[in-house]
């Protein structure tokens, strides 16, 4: 057999695989969450199906693939978890006291400054992560880079974004970040 049959061949059998489990996975995943995030996980189940299609069993595609789907799911809901833990942290380091004339706006500008006192490289992998909520798996797809490579860029990004934004609170020279936290005067 040549390459080009084998992955002719391997090309139908994927096709036969996702004719047979398509409709019944997308069904599962949409009772189990959002109609986007079943199409997301849907994604990462073909995918999954496609590098491992070795494993498929021929005769029970479909188990596999609800397997391969739980699996997919509960990552997503993990990652969806972490990111959420990490953005109510990130707040609440935004947010330095329950005072009531304490003005979003500032935190905001504050914010943007320090982002932009970051490299081009982490400004932008922290945008797409924030703003666009890829996914390390799908930030290793538009950077060019592996999904490790990413977790740990990332890490260190919004590590460098925290330092920043600590240090400019600390050299505020109008003092209301210390005031704030009680090291003014009053």
């Amino acid at each position: 057999m040549t390459a080009v049959q084998s992955d002719a061949d391997r090309r139908r059998r994927f096709e036969g695989v996702v004719a047979a489990v398509y409709e019944p996975v997308q069904r599962y995943l949409r009772r189990r969450t959002d109609p986007a995030t079943a199409d997301d996980v849907l994604g990462d189940v073909l995918l999954v199906l496609w590098r491992r299609l070795d494993d498929v069993p021929a005769e029970l595609p479909l188990p596999y693939a609800y397997g391969v789907a739980r699996g997919c799911l509960a990552n997503s809901r993990r990652s969806a978890v972490r990111q959420e833990r990490v953005v109510q942290r990130l707040a609440q380091q935004h947010r330095p006291g329950d005072d009531a004339d304490d003005d979003d706006g500032d935190d905001d500008a504050a914010l943007a400054e320090a982002l932009e006192a970051l490299p081009d490289a982490d400004r932008e992998l922290l945008r797409l992560w924030a703003w666009e909520q890829l996914a390390p798996r799908e930030l290793a797809l538009v950077l060019g880079i592996s999904a490790n490579a990413v977790s740990i860029r990332l890490h260190r990004a919004k590590q460098k974004l925290r330092d920043v934004v600590a240090a400019r609170k600390d050299d505020d020279p109008s003092g209301q970040n210390q005031a704030r936290r009680g090291g003014g005067a009053r």
